[in-house]
């Protein structure tokens, strides 16, 4: 027998720990296509007009509403994945285009995804990701393949 929540779930998104709110919302709405819906110049919440059910939220890490000793900005170790129609023209604008450094190069890989990563602040990796088929023994590892 499973403890199956009794609501259901209204929402559920990334919340960012970090040193500067006004960096991180710069590079996601700059170069992520991400729009404010919230702002506070301790918290922004952000969301994107073609996928609204999509949401990420910054918070400075100081702030009080962090339970104390956990007001630690965030040091790397989280990863986003952006799953995208065409990544190799995500590469050529942000890359290329905007110069973001690359930390992975663009490749295909045999699990079923041709992607690169890009850094953001606060040491987050942006993976950028078009979905392909995966080939050899990934294939068979896909669940209802």
């Amino acid at each position: 027998m499973t403890n199956a929540p009794t609501t259901g779930l209204g929402g559920f998104y990334p919340v960012i720990a970090t040193r500067s709110v006004a960096a991180a919302r710069d590079f996601y709405t700059r170069h992520l296509g991400f729009e404010v819906t919230f702002e506070a110049d301790w918290y922004v919440s952000l969301r994107r007009s073609d996928a609204p059910q999509y949401e990420l939220a910054l918070l400075d890490h100081a702030h009080p509403t962090v339970p104390e000793g956990h007001r630690t900005a965030l040091r790397g170790g989280l990863l986003l994945n952006f799953e995208v129609d065409d990544v190799d023209a995500e590469h050529r604008r942000l890359v290329a285009g905007a110069g973001l450094p690359e930390v992975l190069s663009l490749r295909t890989e045999e699990f079923g995804q041709r992607h690169f990563i890009v850094a953001a602040p606060d040491g987050v990796l942006i993976d950028v990701i078009t979905v392909v088929p995966p080939t050899g023994e990934y294939a068979s590892q896909y669940v209802g393949a």
